[in-house]
Parts: C-alpha cells; sequence; structure tokens
C-alpha cells in the first residue's frame, strides 16, 4: 500500500516572488476593491481608518519590506531543501482555480486532475500584455521559459474516484486542461500548482494528481468542516492505493490575503501545529474570503496529515504588508515529515 511521507503548506503569492519595490505595484487594486477582514466587508478608506492604531508605517517601510523578503526567500529555500531531501516518488497538490480554467459556467466544489499529464509554457505577447501591475512580473515563478510536460498521476486519479462514489464525495473529473478563449489571460497549469513544481520542486517534480477545491467563487465554497473531512477521505485514498508508493501531500495557498489578519493566520497554524481539528472545521465561511479563502487548501491537508503519523513544525511565518490599511499577503511555510 502506498505511504505518506510528507506533508507541506505553502502560500504561493506574487509578493513571494517579486521585488520589495514591486510589492507596491498592487496598491491601485488594493485601493480599487473592497475587502473582506475579520468576517466583515471594508472599502480601503474605510481599512486605514480601522486599523490606524496599528502603526503599520513601519511595516510598510522598504527597509522593513527589503527584511520580510529576504525572510520569504529563506521560507521558499527551507521547503525546497526539505523536498529534496526527503523527495517521495508522487506527490497530491490540494490546490485552486482562479478562473484561470475554471469558468463561472461550470465551477465544481472538488475536481481532481486524471491525465496522463498536463502542461505549462509562456503566455503570448497578447496574454503577458493584458496581466495587471505586479501580477506580470511573477510570471516567471509559475511560468518556465520554454513549454514542458509534467508527469501527472491517473493510477491514483482513479482510485481516488473510486473511493469517493463509495464515500459519497462527488469529485469533477478534468481530463486535460480546458481551452481558453484567445483573449483570457490564462492558459495552462492554474498557478496553485505550478508555483509548487518550479520553487518548491524546483522544475524537477514527480508524479502529481493536481486535487481542485473552489476556495474562492460563491455560491458553493465548501465550509472548512467539508475541507477537513475532504481531506481525510483523500488520505483514506492514498493510503488505501494498492502501490508501494511514498507520497507527499501539499496544501497551496493562503494565508491571509488581500488584507492581512495575523490573529486568524496564527490560529491555523497553531491548530495546525496542535492537531487541533476542531478550531480548524470551525474557520468561519465569512473568515474564508478573496484570497484568505485558499486556507481551505491548508485545512484539507490538515485532514490527509492528521491521519498520519507525521510531525513537524511551522519553518515561518511572515506577514509582508504593502499599505497602512493592512492589505498585503502573509506568507507560511509548514513541512511534516
Amino acid at each position: 500500500m502506498a505511504k505518506i511521507t510528507l506533508g507541506m503548506w505553502s502560500t504561493h503569492g506574487p509578493i513571494l516572488n517579486t521585488k520589495p519595490d514591486e510589492w507596491l505595484l498592487r496598491v491601485p487594486f488594493d485601493k480599487r476593491v473592497s475587502h473582506w477582514y475579520k468576517g466583515e466587508q471594508y472599502s480601503y478608506e474605510e481599512m486605514l481608518e480601522l486599523r490606524k492604531d496599528e502603526n503599520l508605517a513601519r511595516a510598510v517601510s522598504v527597509e522593513e519590506r527589503t527584511a520580510r523578503h529576504a525572510q520569504c526567500q529563506k521560507g521558499v529555500k527551507a521547503l525546497a531543501d526539505l523536498w529534496e531531501q526527503n523527495k517521495p516518488d508522487v506527490a497530491v497538490i490540494m490546490g485552486n482555480d482562479q478562473r484561470e480554467l475554471i469558468a463561472e459556467s461550470m465551477q465544481p466544489v472538488f475536481a481532481a486532475h486524471h491525465g496522463d499529464t498536463f502542461w505549462q509554457k509562456p503566455l503570448d505577447e497578447e496574454r503577458e500584455k493584458s496581466l495587471s501591475p505586479g501580477i506580470k512580473e511573477t510570471e516567471w515563478a509559475y511560468r518556465p521559459d520554454e513549454d514542458v510536460i509534467w508527469p501527472g498521476l491517473p493510477d491514483l486519479a482513479a482510485h481516488l474516484f473510486g473511493c469517493a462514489a463509495d464515500e459519497g464525495f462527488d469529485i469533477t473529473a478534468i481530463k486535460e486542461w480546458p481551452e481558453t478563449r484567445p483573449e483570457h489571460w490564462h492558459f495552462g497549469t492554474p498557478h496553485a500548482f505550478a508555483w509548487i513544481i518550479r520553487r518548491i520542486m524546483r522544475d524537477n517534480p514527480v508524479p502529481i494528481l493536481p486535487v481542485f477545491t473552489n476556495t474562492f467563487h460563491p455560491p458553493n465554497q465548501p465550509t472548512a468542516k467539508r475541507c477537513f473531512e475532504f481531506g481525510q477521505f483523500v488520505g483514506r485514498a492514498i493510503e488505501s492505493w494498492d502501490q508501494d508508493k511514498t507520497v507527499a501531500v501539499f496544501g497551496s495557498g493562503g494565508m491571509s490575503h488581500f488584507v492581512i489578519n495575523e490573529e486568524l493566520d496564527h490560529r491555523v497554524l497553531d491548530a495546525i501545529q496542535s492537531r487541533d481539528k476542531d478550531t480548524l472545521i470551525n474557520v468561519s465561511q465569512q473568515e474564508l474570503m478573496q484570497g484568505t479563502s485558499e486556507l481551505r487548501n491548508w485545512i484539507s491537508t490538515a485532514g490527509i496529515v492528521f491521519g498520519t503519523e507525521l510531525s513537524g513544525d511551522v519553518i515561518d511565518y511572515i506577514p509582508c504588508y504593502r499599505t497602512e490599511a493592512g492589505t498585503g499577503t502573509a506568507q507560511g511555510f509548514v513541512c511534516w515529515k
């Protein structure tokens, strides 16, 4: 039977892949959109007022951004080094799609790729021109310079679908990445999966099963409890797979963004560290909004890993602020082995 030998949780967003001065390219976006924070929605101006007593000016200074950028790169390197030292036979990545491939017209709660391979390639010139500031600069972390084909894991996917039928989970089957219109900004592997391959596996992946959860988009986002239960199910499916393989599982995404909520991040990190299922399953839907919604991938991965004998530590947690309104992205790195 297969055995889970490695569990990793990691953020994957643009701040990890851009220079400290480039973080500010996203500030016009911050000022334009409304933000979810502690279960409520606010304008940028309201966030400035709400967080004025936190004295975030120091956190967004160029000196602090530079220091936190360096700290982030150490965290990425630590995970990548641990991957090389403990490299298993295959991997399962719990990730999500942000309208990269999955359209609003047909939006599954859970999905898995079951093709023999999946691909990635550079964006064409027109698509690259359409990217917003602060996004174009980070594409190198999600796309190689040349076309690549990465190995899938169809045998484990088939086993997962069979187990799902028995256990009451409905998982959409994705044989290959859907075609996107020429004017659409994205094609190929979604960033939640590509980042793990590019920066943690250092472009040398083992066969991978990409598993999708609709973290971002209403109306059918699963609850934290359902995500944890889904993770438990995926863990059982992996360990009942009749193959003599070692398996890594990844939770890709999070932590809190586009407004940073350090209290929530530490609540999740502490719950993972202490195997506290009850705290994880009671994170509310209103807390899991916008980018923070990707913590659903962390919660489902905890559901997988809590059922094993693995243990480990938080490598680092770095709240990377870009405005005094608290906007930015919190970065987190955890490894159990």
